[in-house]
């Protein structure tokens, strides 16, 4: 996926943030969505890393509401999800253990990124994180059995906010790699099954709160 070199400019602007001195940062093919990678120190023991609460800040996470966590069987698919205007949430996602194929769709309607997608391997050996702006719909597919997931997100829970868009919508036309992770028959859940499509959904971002 071609990433614009604005988009590369601004997360080279942000790597020079005090904030960001044990964090590498990468842009991404979507506006403001990035990859963060806390930076290793290990020995014979095994390896520490931290992630500065101020970096995330500095991206727009507004406060530490919730630690949400998943487990999840190979080939479960979780999205396309979100939380409506005013409890839409920024969130940073990572895998501890297993492995999954992130997915975010930027749905900000004045986004010049809008209805297109980005996807990232998450799991505990290359370290990564994705940073996923409110106005997101994001989901996974998880690679391997037993896949530990954790969502850290910057707004309350509530349950009458809860929406998403369907995990194969035609018009966005996700490549999810079944074939390339040996997937044969994704795992849903009845409610996942049954989102609308993004041309099908109302304009929930319009404005993003």
């Amino acid at each position: 996926m071609e990433i614009k070199e604005e988009y590369i400019k601004r997360a080279e602007e942000i790597q020079k943030l005090d904030s960001f001195k044990t964090i590498k940062i990468e842009a991404t093919n979507l506006k403001d969505c990035y990859i963060l990678t806390p930076i290793r120190f290990g020995d014979e023991r095994g390896f520490f890393e931290q992630t500065d609460m101020s970096a995330l800040k500095d991206l727009g996470f507004k406060n530490f509401e919730k630690l949400n966590e998943s487990m999840s069987c190979k080939g479960t698919i979780r999205g396309m999800h979100f939380q409506k205007n005013p409890y839409a949430q920024t969130k940073v996602v990572s895998c501890k253990i297993g492995s999954v194929l992130d997915v975010v769709v930027d749905m900000r309607k004045d986004s010049e990124t809008y209805g297109m997608w980005t996807s990232v391997e998450l799991n505990l050996e290359n370290g990564r994180m994705l940073y996923v702006p409110r106005g997101f719909a994001h989901g996974f597919v998880a690679l391997k059995d037993n896949t530990f997931f954790q969502y850290l997100v910057d707004n309350v829970y509530n349950k009458e906010s809860e929406a998403g868009i369907i995990w194969n919508d035609p018009d966005i036309n996700i490549d999810w790699q079944f074939d390339k992770y040996g997937i044969d028959k994704p795992v849903f859940s009845e409610k996942d099954q049954k989102h609308l499509t993004l041309k099908e959904s109302p304009d929930y971002f319009k404005e993003v709160l």
